[in-house]
């Protein structure tokens, strides 16, 4: 495909802008909004990540491999942690987990929040204090839950009535009475992805508000006299620019609150607003700073407080992807380049939806470079795809690479750190890749690249 065929068809996509105004010099420049904070090219046009070129690393580890900036996460753990200070900020274990995560997030001060009891194992053999876990999730098991009182969970959200049921003669049993949180669905529909908005009345989380189910719970759990109701939880969805959305579930939370406080004199002291900020994908996203986000919903809170008469209760925040999400891109190394009768051209790379399953169950945007080198040829609109036999196999639908990308080269994909590795499989049954945390020019294996042993091991036929 000619540049400015490519052009006008990327024009209409509104991705990167009009291709004519486009220079080779566009393809090697990094947009600092989707990569970690010490990500740049060398000399040679090479990317570095925490001062060690992709080049050494792909040597060393192979390809695809997750790569992570430990100090960009630990700086935008640090940035939640300022932005909400005097609010408990949590940690999404269910976006990536694992061991040497846990403890940057305990380092930094952060709380965490569990939805299986599969996170919470991880946590724990991490150290991670309980009593800053939260634990999530809409059917959370007999022995999930009776395993988070032994640990002593800070706070369990509860979910649904039998679990109400569940934890209570649980507790009672242990002699011990846990803190809780009531999960409510406050019907609010995020601007997001139909999958991964929470809060509208139809989908399987939560308490309704609308049905009066909300404050039948807050009821039971009071009258029963065992769990340490704490407050309310709303979580209205993921990948969210706009704010004015939990203008809406505040008011309709805390009014709930006052409700309870009017009909049983009980006055709520936390409220958990959730989060699900967005991270930049492509250059069409927006996100903004943990400041901004920080001021404009302290301020929605208060204000809602204010009309209901109440004090304004210890908030927690819940950022979601926000925090390792732009932390770790994937490096992938092209087995293959096909141009399609002038349509466009597919870059194959030797990982795919087993390692990044969003493009697929989503439909979500990616952006990818060639990272091995700088290119002096022009642009060409170019898809980049996996190796799975699955046409849905998609990396980054759309995206301008140069003309000369070849068998070989190495293609980089920003804002992989939250929900690929976590949400990876063995499709194909191609085994997983490693996650390398990179720092203060060192690297280390924090999680080992998965071998076809491993994928033996469990078939016991």
């Amino acid at each position: 495909m000619r540049a400015h065929e490519a052009g006008a068809l990327h024009g209409e996509l509104g991705t990167r802008g009009p291709a004519w105004l486009r220079t080779p010099e566009d393809v090697n420049a990094l947009v600092p909004q989707l990569w970690p904070r010490t990500v740049h090219r060398d000399q040679a046009g090479a990317l570095e990540i925490g001062g060690v070129s992709v080049l050494d690393l792909a040597e060393e580890y192979g390809t695809p491999a997750y790569l992570l900036d430990e100090d960009d996460l630990r700086g935008r753990c640090r940035d939640f942690a300022s932005a909400f200070a005097g609010a408990d900020v949590y940690y999404a274990g269910k976006s990536f987990l694992c061991k040497a995560v846990v403890r940057v997030v305990d380092e930094e001060g952060l709380f965490l929040d569990v939805c299986s009891g599969g996170e919470l194992a991880v946590a724990l053999a991490a150290g991670f204090p309980a009593e800053r876990i939260g634990f999530h999730g809409n059917n959370k098991s007999v022995s999930e839950l009776r395993r988070a009182l032994e640990a002593g969970v800070g706070r369990i959200v509860l979910d649904s009535f039998h679990e109400i049921d569940r934890l209570t003669a649980l507790a009672r049993e242990a002699g011990t009475s846990p803190a809780v949180l009531i999960r409510v669905t406050v019907g609010v529909e995020a601007h997001t992805h139909e999958f991964i908005a929470t809060a509208h009345e139809d989908q399987k989380f939560g308490f309704s508000l609308a049905g009066g189910a909300a404050f039948e719970a807050a009821t039971r759990v009071l009258d029963e006299g065992v769990l340490d109701l704490r407050g309310l939880h709303s979580h209205i969805g993921s990948q969210i620019f706009d704010t004015s959305g939990f203008e809406v579930a505040a008011r309709r939370v805390l009014e709930l609150q006052a409700q309870i406080r009017d009909a049983r004199g009980v006055e709520l002291p936390e409220l958990d607003l959730g989060g699900g900020f967005g991270i930049a994908y492509t250059t069409q996203d927006d996100p903004s700073a943990p400041a901004d986000l920080a001021k404009r919903i302290n301020k929605i809170v208060e204000g809602e407080c204010e009309m209901a008469a109440l004090r304004v209760p210890r908030l927690s925040i819940e950022p979601g992807r926000a925090i390792v999400g732009p932390s770790v891109f994937t490096l992938y190394e092209v087995g293959t380049v096909k141009d399609v009768d002038g349509l466009r051209t597919y870059v194959s790379v030797d990982g795919g939806m087993s390692d990044n399953i969003r493009t697929a169950l989503y439909d979500a945007s990616y952006s990818a470079t060639v990272a091995g080198r700088a290119s002096h040829e022009p642009p060409i609109l170019a898809r980049v795809v996996g190796k799975h036999c699955e046409s849905g196999d998609i990396v980054v639908k759309d995206e301008f690479l140069p003309a000369d990308v070849q068998p070989g080269d190495l293609v980089a994909v920003p804002g992989t750190g939250a929900y690929c590795r976590s949400m990876a499989s063995n499709y194909n049954h191609v085994p997983r890749p490693p996650v390398i945390a990179v720092r203060d020019g060192a690297s280390r294996v924090i999680v080992r690249r998965e071998t076809e042993d491993d994928l033996l091991a469990l078939d016991v036929g």
